[in-house]
């Protein structure tokens, strides 16, 4: 919750005009190596989900998080839909482990019938794009793919990209904000 990363996404997004609501999972408050269960994770996920409703009733609510948070958010609302919220948007969504290219940790999105933003790098070991594209193409309208060309599973960009952390992210915000604000729209 306090990595660099997290904290300049939710800086970035307030000068957006987008509030956002960060928290910790128990293994990491822990800074425990083993994620938590699944059970307790998605647990987590609706605590949130509550809370952020609580602080702002009349805000609409998009879950998601960055990789872990992202895909334990999915998993939440696809075993029951997620109270209050119009969308899931994911940063770096870890479809599968680095080396062990598969879709299985993807399976649980048909059973998500809200909007879905995949904000994704394209050298992201952890969601090879030959994998991700199909997917997120059989998902159908309800998902958006953005690759974020030549970021990796952290948004980093080598030097040579001629781009620096920093816009890329602002160019990855930015989209989620349109994204988001079409989603609100829509309903």
């Amino acid at each position: 919750m306090r990595h660099p990363f997290m904290v300049a996404v939710a800086d970035d997004l307030a000068a957006l005009g987008i509030a956002t609501l960060r928290y910790q999972f128990p293994f990491a408050e822990k800074k425990a190596r083993r994620p938590d269960s699944a059970e307790l994770s998605h647990a987590t996920v609706r605590a949130a989900v509550g809370v952020a409703h609580e602080l702002a009733p009349d805000l609409p609510l998009i879950a998601g998080g960055k990789s872990f948070g992202g895909r334990m958010s999915s998993q939440a609302q696809a075993a029951a839909a997620l109270a209050q919220v119009r969308g899931l948007a994911f940063l770096g969504f870890p479809l599968h482990p680095p080396k062990e290219a598969a879709v299985v940790r993807g399976e649980h999105l048909f059973q998500v019938h809200i909007p879905m933003l995949f904000l994704q790098g394209t050298h992201d070991a952890f969601a090879k794009m030959e994998l991700i594209e199909p997917l997120v193409e059989r998902l159908g309208a309800r998902a958006t793919l953005l690759p974020i060309q030549d970021a990796d599973h952290s948004f980093h960009v080598p030097a040579r990209s001629g781009r620096t952390d920093a816009q890329v992210r602002q160019t990855m915000l930015t989209a989620f904000a349109a994204w988001a604000g079409a989603v609100i729209e829509g309903d």
